[in-house]
């Protein structure tokens, strides 16, 4: 499935809640993610931000499509997806 995170955290949660997310997905920009996970993959990466986030302040936003077919992106301004890079 194609999964889109945004997060909006406490300062003092930031640099976590990117670690994390970052092992499963493609940091885009700021604090928005997106890629392609499995259902065991999601489990995961949602178990391991609730250990770190407080619910009451703070909110992860998950949208959720089969595919990335389902996903028609356009971009206004600079394109930062092509800042960052899974290759070393």
């Amino acid at each position: 499935m194609f999964v889109i995170l945004s997060y909006d955290v406490h300062k003092k949660r930031v640099n976590k809640v990117h670690k994390i997310a970052k092992k499963y997905l493609n940091w885009i920009q700021n604090s928005v993610f997106e890629g392609e996970l499995t259902m065991a993959q999601l489990r995961k990466l949602k178990q391991e931000l609730d250990d770190v986030i407080k619910p009451n302040y703070d909110s992860i936003l998950f949208y959720i499509y089969p595919n990335a077919n389902y996903i028609n992106k356009k971009f206004m301004g600079i394109d930062k997806s092509w800042y960052t890079s899974n290759i070393l």
